[in-house]
């Protein structure tokens, strides 16, 4: 049996929380391995909506044990208010449910700080983060001054390791006019909380490894998407960790051998949240449209997506990228009653016509799309379960985007309700 990674292809807000909490039906063990409580999964269950940022959307599942990995970056107190609010709807979340990775770097009110006053200084050049403290806390991660999880458990090395991080944050403050830091009431504020984080605490990649050799079924939950990476996007517009499936080895500890397949899970139309590039995006009614059938506020801040045609370009590298196995096609209904469609097949760049999305800043803002139009359908796809459900115009939708983007469309899903699905090829089952 497979253990199976699921990204998003686009920029995010792919609906891959419905797509997990499907598969984690299937799984034995359900991984988060990047990103913060800057990512929204919104989760529909038996009429129940759960909306969670840093919790594996398998979490809800009865019986279903759920980690959070190294690679993920924590604010604690946002993980308790978390796991309070889904308890307030039945979801008890205890130690035996989810474990806490002991190495992961954790988010503090200071990284929320500095994310605010950089944006607002940026102003028009601002990045579009949700000001949560994810890039700080990742700035802190890699020069080696980040505070994490194992920190709460020995109040000597904590304040010493809070002292030595001050010395840079406090000179930032500074700079932005923001009031200085002190160490002990910082110090204070995390050993109140620790009594409630240290129980989630274990070594992630060794529950990781005893399971995989029990034969036990993994499914590896990211969050952003593709062209969010913070290597592989539209840079400088990324997100500050690596989104791609292979993140899930590095941001859990586990070898990169265990990871049998990737699921990407792909919009059938393209949105994106905050500045940067978007070829395809339409400032018209029919961008209004889509947003509006779509529901295209963002899971975590609310804020309205910007709404585009389909890229195949752009998903066709995230693909490549990432070695995407098959996708997920999702939303597929919010296109029904369009009487005509286009999907980006190239770009053009200085006169030239191009089949990947470039690397510079520049040439990003500048590429234009290429179109290729199809027949709309009338008829409802909404909570198809089955191909011979589909308007014939979808299929043919359907069938040419595979081949422009070279990946089966392995599953489809027709609502936000978890169990409209078409089912093609089970990811677990390779």
């Amino acid at each position: 049996m497979a253990n199976v990674v699921v990204v998003g292809s686009q920029w995010g807000d792919e609906g891959k929380g419905k797509i997990v909490d499907w598969l984690s039906t299937r799984a034995d063990l359900v991984a988060r391995f990047q990103g913060g409580h800057n990512a929204g999964h919104t989760l529909v269950v038996d009429g129940e909506v759960y909306k969670l940022s840093l919790l594996p959307s398998g979490v809800v599942r009865e019986g279903k044990c759920s980690v959070i990995g190294n690679g993920v970056v924590v604010d604690p107190w946002a993980l308790l208010a978390e796991i309070s609010r889904i308890a307030e709807q039945g979801v008890k979340v205890g130690p035996d449910r989810l474990t806490l990775a002991e190495n992961a770097a954790l988010i503090l009110p200071l990284h929320s700080d500095l994310d605010v006053a950089r944006e607002e200084a940026a102003g028009k050049g601002k990045i579009g983060t949700t000001k949560r403290g994810i890039g700080p806390a990742y700035e802190d991660k890699a020069a080696r001054r980040a505070i994490r999880v194992i920190d709460l458990a020995d109040p000597k090395t904590l304040l010493a390791r809070i002292e030595s991080m001050l010395q840079h944050h406090n000179a930032l403050r500074r700079g932005y006019g923001l009031e200085e830091i002190i160490a002990q009431e910082l110090v204070a504020s995390l050993l109140e909380i620790a009594p409630k984080i240290l129980p989630f605490a274990g070594a992630v990649w060794k529950q990781l490894d005893v399971a995989a050799r029990a034969g036990q079924k993994i499914l590896f939950e990211g969050a952003q998407g593709a062209m969010l990476d913070v290597d592989h996007g539209t840079w400088p517009y990324v997100t500050s960790s690596n989104t791609i499936a292979g993140q899930a080895a590095s941001g859990t500890g586990i070898g990169p051998h265990r990871l049998n397949y990737v699921l990407g899970i792909t919009k059938a139309y393209t949105t994106r949240v905050g500045s940067g590039p978007f070829p395809t995006e339409l400032d018209d009614d029919i961008g209004q449209r889509l947003g509006e059938r779509g529901a295209e506020f963002g899971t975590v801040t609310g804020r309205q997506r910007r709404c585009g045609w389909f890229d195949a370009v752009m998903v066709k590298q995230a693909i490549t990228i990432g070695g995407i196995t098959g996708i997920a096609l999702t939303k597929l209904d919010v296109l029904d009653g369009f009487t005509e469609l286009k999907v980006c097949v190239a770009y053009t760049l200085g006169g030239k016509r191009i089949h990947r999305l470039p690397a510079g800043i520049k040439e990003q803002a500048e590429a234009k799309p290429v179109y290729e139009t199809f027949e709309g359908w009338s008829s409802s796809t909404k909570g198809a379960r089955s191909w011979v459900d589909l308007p014939a115009q979808a299929v043919k939708y359907v069938r040419r985007l595979e081949e422009l983007i070279g990946a089966p469309v392995d599953l489809l899903s027709t609502s936000p309700e978890r169990e409209d699905v078409i089912l093609v090829r089970d990811p677990f089952k390779g």
